[in-house]
């Protein structure tokens, strides 16, 4: 018997109003916004001294129309692609917008893929042009032969056009014909192709995931739909933008009209929110990891009362009881200020969240939602409302999108949403969408409230050499809430007796413990080497375990002396696990926990 669950019936009675007079494309659609509220507050970008930069509509639209005639002047043709390889900017968003409104596509590339990657993406994709962050990305994109010509945002390089040089070519374009944009963007129609996403590639080369301009402006007015932004509401922006969960929130920023505040330097995130104060802010687990696993380590090295009076305010926090505006005073309101203190929620996507994670926000009044959807289903598919969120799973799906669960556990997705196909790969387009329906190989259940719940990849579930089937991500992320060391988790026992894993030490967590015991001047590898810092690894282990069916319980584990990273090929840019990749790296490891 399948099961099936949609969004509630007021919000798809909206998003069916809304979509009556949607805009034909994803450029018309920025057009409207910019129309609609020009004076109003569209950006803010870092200034001098903690200060910050706010950027209206209307000079956003200036910008964005000059770029798309500088491209037009250039010779671009409807549909033909333009690459982005950048970190998250504010020029990112506006080459992105510009590309749209001449009736281009995006390619987008992430700045920290390989040469071989950037290559395979380029040439597969067919792009003719690249806006380009700096120069040090310059080699790896004029490697691909199709390119004619790079535009950089920022340096100079005689080898490509300044962002400023576009932007002046297409002012001197729109003097000669004022209507050039607006012509381009009313010739385009909602199933032209808007972007082409390479997935982040877990295994093998990157597919390009082919997304027409319907789909993005379908997931705008269905977050708009949801009520859950506002339009007064100020979001943080430092998600890659090369993900297809940062387009996404762009198209629901176009639906909705809020500011978004923008800088990709993940180093500077907490410093960023004290200064910025957002009421939202989306990011992906690890960072909530680390958050949690920062405070309650601090907690711990502090000891005394302020440990023992910040257990009492979460306890009191979780059990909701009558003394929390007692412990909020005290403890909670002060943790809530670190985030800026007008945080109204997080959105939390691209893998799994800890539910004891999700639970400590919770408690202290900032809520996590947490989402799922893919590359081909433009990423928020499936949403938990802030004002009812069911921890544990992923919400509902966005109204007009409907949910299936098959006969064998895979979660099915239909709905305006999904994308058009992988390019230039029928066979695989035909085997992944089967009579409209997007075969996620996720596996999942519904529940009593509606809610999807995801338990695993389905290609990743663990078959153990009794016959037990083992999720190793609901494990992963239940170890890395509970263990602030632990930073990327690996768990293993694919046709074994048993299930094992490799630990691999989150650096800052690191340096801080070896501080506090004695081994401030350790190296990484000495770190891990560590026979006190095993044995604190090794009670987390025990408390997980403590959780978990006999047969799911990790028996053994490896501490790696070494980081896995993007570089090294053991994650992907939006830092998700290469699990076949990390297995065949530290195989001999694995298999001496079986000798």
């Amino acid at each position: 018997m399948t099961q099936e669950c949609t969004a509630p019936a007021a919000e798809e009675e909206l998003v069916a109003r809304l979509r009556r007079d949607s805009p034909r494309s994803f450029g018309a659609m920025f057009l409207e916004r910019s129309a609609r509220t020009p004076d109003a507050p569209a950006y803010r970008t870092p200034g001098a001294r903690g200060s910050w930069v706010s950027r209206t509509w209307a000079a956003t639209a200036q910008a964005v129309t000059e770029i798309a005639a500088g491209l037009l002047a250039l010779g671009l043709r409807p549909q033909d692609r333009v690459a982005i390889c950048s970190a998250t900017r504010v020029e990112w968003i506006e080459a992105d917008f510009g590309v749209m409104c001449a009736g281009g596509a995006t390619t987008t590339v992430y700045p920290s893929s390989s040469p071989e990657e950037v290559l395979h993406i380029l040439t597969d994709s067919g792009s003719r042009f690249a806006v380009v962050e700096d120069a040090s990305h310059l080699d790896k994109i004029l490697a691909a032969p199709g390119i004619e010509r790079a535009i950089l945002i920022e340096g100079s390089d005689s080898r490509a056009l300044p962002l400023a040089d576009l932007r002046s070519l297409g002012r001197e374009k729109l003097t000669t014909n004022p209507d050039l944009v607006v012509d381009a963007v009313a010739a385009i129609g909602p199933d032209d192709l808007a972007t082409l996403i390479y997935t982040s590639g877990t295994t093998g080369l990157p597919k390009g995931v082919r997304v027409g301009h319907d789909a993005w402006i379908y997931q705008g007015l269905a977050i708009q739909a949801m009520g859950i932004v506002h339009p007064d509401d100020l979001g943080y922006l430092w998600l890659p933008l090369s993900h297809a969960f940062g387009k996404a929130l762009l198209s629901c920023q176009l639906s909705v009209g809020f500011e978004f505040a923008v800088d990709g330097d993940v180093s500077k995130i907490v410093q960023r929110l004290t200064e910025v104060r957002p009421t939202i802010m989306p990011a992906v687990p690890r960072i909530f990891e680390k958050v949690y696993a920062g405070v309650t380590a601090t907690v711990r090295r502090e000891g005394g009362v302020k440990a023992r009076l910040y257990d009492w305010a979460i306890g009191v926090a979780l059990r909701d009881g009558l003394l929390r505006p007692i412990a909020d005073r005290l403890v909670l309101a002060k943790v809530r200020n670190r985030f800026g203190g007008r945080m109204r929620y997080f959105i939390s996507g691209a893998s799994a969240l800890s539910p004891e994670i999700a639970a400590w926000f919770d408690a202290i009044r900032l809520p996590i939602a947490e989402g799922y959807g893919l590359t081909e289903s433009c990423a928020t598919t499936i949403f938990n409302r802030p004002s009812s969120v069911e921890y544990g799973t992923v919400g509902m799906p966005l109204p007009g999108t409907r949910v299936r669960i098959a006969e064998d556990g895979e979660i099915l997705l239909k709905g305006p949403g999904l994308m058009q196909g992988y390019h230039g790969m029928p066979e695989a387009t035909a085997s992944t969408l089967v009579d409209g329906w997007l075969h996620t190989g996720d596996i999942g259940e519904i529940t009593e409230r509606g809610s999807l719940r995801v338990t695993d990849r389905k290609k990743d579930l663990i078959k153990t050499s009794n016959g037990k089937y083992v999720a190793p991500q609901a494990i992963e992320a239940k170890l890395k809430g509970l263990c602030p060391l632990a930073g990327q988790v690996l768990v293993h026992g694919e046709n074994r007796k048993f299930v094992t894993a490799l630990i691999d030490l989150d650096p800052d967590e690191a340096r801080k413990w070896a501080a506090a015991h004695g081994l401030g001047d350790a190296s990484h590898a000495s770190i891990a080497r560590s026979p006190a810092l095993r044995e604190e690894i090794s009670r987390c282990v025990s408390s997980l375990n403590a959780g978990l069916n006999s047969w799911e319980t990790i028996k053994k584990f490896v501490i790696l002396e070494e980081n896995l990273d993007v570089e090294g090929g053991d994650l992907t840019p939006s830092l998700k696990l290469r699990r076949r990749v990390v297995e065949k790296r530290y195989e001999s490891q694995l298999d001496s926990l079986y000798a």
